[in-house]
């Protein structure tokens, strides 16, 4: 089921998008979103007798996460060899707060305090229930649904700072969408899911779940082991290689199979 978040103009709503995927991850052209009577999150899926063609809505970010937003870093092995860094030996976590989530197509802003804008496509995982140190073979039982997110970071300050906050703080640095799949098993991942990140239609990154580090289970363990998640919490699994820069005017957009791509412009701040 792919769970959207969506306006006609007036107040957001929530929805369930109807159709199959092309090849590209892109909605048929019948698509349509039958509504939702309330965040599914907290109310369950309730669907109501409203029906809208998808190419007259507007896509917002699928989930306004409650208190957090939880990076993963270094969690595909070729993405820490092109930084010059060693494997982890535990997930290496950050915090991004939730005012830096955007939705599809909104803008990715470019502060003035860097000189360094980077893309990073990730897959995301959204916490379906309030939980704390939950064990790795129960992971699924927390897990509401995936996305896809792009981890935006500004590289320069990531180093002159040594910690990321402020480099992947900004607002309009976590960029989700285009909606919530609830219906994919973690084994989806570890078998292999291709991630590719696109800049201005040119492939840059061209990875695959399979190379993750850590894997799914085993990073909600490890983050629910040092806090609790609640519902809409989203954690970041990681970027593949292939990251760079991103400047004024450029299309920065994520795919990712199964879930369908994600696409925001970078515009000046």
């Amino acid at each position: 089921m792919r769970i959207a978040r969506f306006t006609t103009g007036e107040e957001p709503q929530y929805g369930v998008v109807t159709g199959e995927l092309d090849e590209l991850g892109q909605p048929a052209d019948d698509a349509m979103v039958v509504a939702l009577a309330g965040d599914p999150l907290y109310v369950g899926v309730k669907l109501l007798d409203q029906e809208y063609r998808l190419d007259d809505v507007r896509l917002l970010a699928p989930v306004l996460p409650r208190s957090k937003v939880v990076g993963i870093g270094r969690n595909y092995a070729a993405h820490a060899a092109e930084l010059g860094h060693d494997l982890p030996e535990e997930p290496l976590m950050f915090l991004k707060p939730n005012t830096s989530v955007v939705g599809p197509g909104d803008p990715i802003f470019y502060p003035r305090q860097t000189q360094n804008l980077h893309y990073e496509g990730e897959l995301a995982v959204v916490i379906g229930r309030i939980c704390r140190d939950v064990p790795a073979e129960q992971a699924t039982d927390v897990i509401h649904g995936y996305t896809i997110a792009n981890d935006v970071t500004a590289r320069d300050l990531q180093k002159s700072d040594v910690q990321f906050t402020r480099a992947k703080g900004f607002d309009s640095f976590c960029p989700l969408g285009p909606w919530i799949e609830t219906d994919l098993d973690p084994q989806t991942f570890v078998d292999g899911v291709r991630v590719q990140t696109f800049l201005n239609g040119d492939v840059v990154q061209d990875g695959s779940t399979a190379d993750m580090i850590f894997d799914i289970p085993t990073l909600i363990a490890h983050v629910s082991s040092v806090m609790t998640l609640l519902p809409g919490d989203v954690i970041l699994t990681g970027t593949p290689e292939g990251v760079g820069p991103m400047n004024v005017d450029d299309e920065i957009e994520v795919a990712i199979d199964g879930l369908g791509s994600l696409a925001n412009n970078v515009a000046a701040r």
